[in-house]
């Protein structure tokens, strides 16, 4: 009994602990570090961006887009039309002593080929004050006379054009021509039966007709029978053909297929008549064998008087 030990209570006694939060506080602490540090260069990056920016802007404005050396001073227009150079400077949109670095070139084109009578237009800054414009008009091939009903009364005709690729144009206004209007010109050949809804000045008119009927009339200019009739109107209103009216007075179906080769065959009966002198009244192309024909003899026809032969519309050359 001298020799058992006394229960303590030990609660009361010193125990040696590990101290387990050491570690994780200076885990914890080196990612707080790490997450300031990694902040700090962020936001000093940021800031190092948008100072770099500001400079940048500053020195483009005082170099560039306020600079007065790059004020616009003139404006090299050329066209291949008729448009005066004073209108298409004013199509352009462009004041002068407008800088040339923030002058929008897009929107200079869009506002140049928004005009129904431009086709495609170039332009482009010349240092130092110089802006250069090139223009490529439509060239009105037909027309189309729209009746009108007058508010008072009556009827009034509008006329409209067509270039090559069926583009609608209003006729321009002779003050805007550079040059006075030729009398082939004035004598477009027409186009009638086709659908008035169609004619939106600057579209396009999808019609496969009339399509056909502006290829007609190119592959016309192309063909042998140029300079011996002259093309008056084209009906596109039946269906399959076209109905064609020169100013001689006569009538000549075409088929909407192989135009060339009609328009050959067409130059074979026309010589074929000429030597019996006979004129022709009407003629059925579109009929692949025995051609339907119907002749008038030329004496029953006032003479004409005598005109000068046109020459080919000439193939513009792309700016």
């Amino acid at each position: 009994m001298w020799f058992r030990r006394r229960q303590r209570n030990r609660r009361l006694s010193r125990k040696q602990l590990l101290h387990v939060q050491l570690r994780s506080n200076l885990v914890r602490a080196a990612r707080l570090r790490l997450v300031t540090l990694s902040l700090g260069m962020a936001l000093g990056v940021i800031f190092g961006v948008y100072v770099l920016y500001r400079l940048g802007d500053w020195g483009l404005n005082r170099l560039l887009y306020e600079n007065s050396a790059f004020a616009l001073q003139t404006m090299d227009v050329q066209t291949d039309g008729v448009i005066t150079p004073d209108q298409l400077r004013r199509w352009t949109g462009v004041t002068s002593g407008v800088n040339l670095f923030a002058l929008d070139l897009a929107e200079v084109k869009r506002n140049l080929e928004y005009a129904p009578f431009i086709a495609a237009a170039s332009v482009e800054r010349v240092l130092p004050n110089t802006l250069r414009v090139r223009v490529t008009e439509r060239e009105p091939v037909a027309q189309v006379n729209l009746p009108r009903p007058r508010r008072g009364g009556g009827v009034d005709i509008v006329v409209y054009h067509l270039d090559a690729a069926g583009h609608v144009m209003p006729v321009l206004d002779p003050r805007l021509r550079s040059q006075p209007l030729l009398p082939a010109e004035e004598m477009l050949p027409v186009i009638s039966g086709m659908n008035p809804h169609e004619l939106q000045p600057g579209r396009r008119v999808e019609s496969p007709a009339v399509q056909v009927a502006l290829r007609l009339l190119d592959a016309f200019e192309r063909s042998p029978m140029y300079g011996l009739v002259d093309l008056r109107r084209v009906d596109v209103s039946a269906p399959d053909v076209l109905l064609l009216t020169t100013e001689q007075g006569s009538e000549v179906t075409f088929g909407r297929q192989d135009l060339e080769r009609q328009l050959l065959r067409w130059r074979e009966i026309h010589d074929a008549g000429a030597r019996q002198q006979r004129v022709l009244a009407s003629l059925d192309l579109a009929v692949t064998n025995n051609i339907p024909a119907r002749w008038l003899e030329a004496g029953a026809l006032p003479p004409a008087p005598p005109k000068p032969v046109n020459p080919p519309r000439s193939r513009k050359r792309h700016v």
